[in-house]
């Protein structure tokens, strides 16, 4: 056998041969080496993840040694430049790219599937004037499976395509309405005649005008953010849609179960904290103190750097391109000047390059967001409506799987055993 890992069991001084198939070995075949007949088999510790697939999925492909992302096969780069959002959504949950007709199809189902039950309003009216935007997003999308009851049949497919069509259409209506309640605003109703990012943008600031019209440079600058944020693998958010979804629920329960993931800072919050670090720095003036306070550990640098990629993150440059095309609109960030002298200095400083700290999606996403004077707690918002599709790729993906079993990771137990129970009498005489 070529392809295999020979193991030796240094306990019974058996050797096994373990197949190797896609650069994986299969946990079941490791836990064929035990040390007897009744003994458990060896089990993989591995916190996080960081090293097990849980998974089979042809919906993005990540190299990170070499910077490649791609979606069905689609480089981001092609994919930002060249497509919008919807269309990308399309490809993520369909698996190609649309004709013309599908694609009509699919952003008339969409425009058409914006508006919620008036009950929804109800609910989210029901939140306390400082409700975080993120907890009414998450609140209310888990509410939808009230609505849709027949979103438990997951089974069918036609039923499976209404529940992706509302949960792709709804969720700008949800996010939107979640930062005018937060605004104390009144909720502003989808727009039809609009596309679908720029009815976003309309529902967010539209006031007492016939119709809010954004900046075309604006509309497709949050669109291609959106493209950007479409799927990333088997993220912590697309791990809890699908350990969720292993259970047979229906997909506003797992999406729910995603953007709480994603409500969490280590997620999705590090843009956030990109922005209050260039507060921090406070100028071009105190970068040289700033780095040597991250070399001394005194620091951090967020922004900087991945757990995936090794040498870049693809979606940075298409980002810093879109940060260019907004201060356009918008007028240049103050912090941006800040921005870049820092990650001029990182790029060329010998610490940084080797330790490959270099600039992520998040290092500029924040510019861009405040650009658009969005509170830093809806940036987590944004990027649940960006993730949606590939969360719903990836839920799809699962239910037909074959292979996939209810999730149910092993333990190692480290507490106590066979105690004697004392009554509470004998213990607290």
């Amino acid at each position: 056998m070529t392809d295999s890992l020979t193991v030796r069991d240094n306990r019974t001084g058996l050797e096994y041969d373990v197949p190797i198939l896609d650069g994986t070995i299969k946990a079941a075949d490791v836990g064929k080496i035990k040390t007897g007949e009744d003994a458990p088999g060896l089990a993989v510790y591995d916190p996080g993840f960081v090293n097990t697939a849980s998974c089979r999925s042809s919906v993005t492909f990540i190299d990170g040694d070499k910077g490649i992302l791609e979606y069905r096969g689609y480089p981001i780069e092609q994919l930002a430049e060249k497509s919008n959002f919807l269309e990308v959504a399309y490809l993520l949950v369909h698996g190609a790219l649309p004709t013309k007709a599908e694609y009509e199809s699919w952003v008339h189902e969409i425009t058409y599937h914006t508006f919620v039950h008036e009950n929804v309003k109800g609910f989210m009216e029901g939140f306390r004037y400082d409700a975080h935007p993120m907890g009414m997003l998450m609140a209310s999308v888990g509410a939808l499976s009230t609505f849709y009851p027949d979103a438990r049949n997951i089974s069918d497919a036609d039923n499976r395509h209404m529940q992706i069509v509302r949960m792709i259409a709804k969720m700008p209506t949800l996010g939107a309405w979640s930062y005018r309640h937060a605004q104390g605003k009144p909720f502003v109703y989808p727009d039809n005649e609009l596309s679908y990012t720029a009815n976003f943008l309309s529902m967010l600031f539209k006031m007492s005008e016939q119709r809010f019209e954004a900046d075309p440079r604006l509309v497709k600058a949050l669109d291609v953010l959106f493209i950007l944020h479409a799927d990333h693998e088997q993220n912590c958010s697309t791990n809890a849609v699908r350990s969720v979804g292993s259970s047979q629920v229906d997909p506003y329960s797992a999406v729910a179960a995603g953007v709480a993931a994603l409500y969490g800072p280590l997620h999705g919050g590090a843009n956030e904290a990109v922005l209050r670090m260039l507060r921090r720095i406070g100028s071009k003036e105190n970068i040289p103190d700033f780095i040597k306070g991250v070399k001394d550990g005194n620091e951090r640098l967020m922004g900087f750097g991945h757990r995936v990629y090794k040498n870049h993150d693809p979606r940075a440059q298409i980002i810093k391109k879109a940060c260019d095309d907004v201060f356009e609109v918008t007028g240049v960030n103050p912090l941006l000047e800040i921005a870049q002298e820092l990650e001029k200095i990182a790029l060329e400083d010998e610490y940084f390059v080797k330790r490959k700290l270099y600039p992520n999606v998040d290092f500029y996403s924040g510019l861009i967001y405040e650009a658009f004077q969005f509170p830093p707690e809806m940036f987590t918002v944004l990027f649940a409506i960006g993730r949606t599709p590939g969360w719903l790729a990836q839920w799809l993906e699962l239910v037909q799987d074959k292979e996939q079993k209810i999730a149910r990771p092993k333990q190692i137990y480290t507490g106590d055993r066979t105690l004697d129970f004392v009554p509470a009498a004998e213990r607290w005489a």
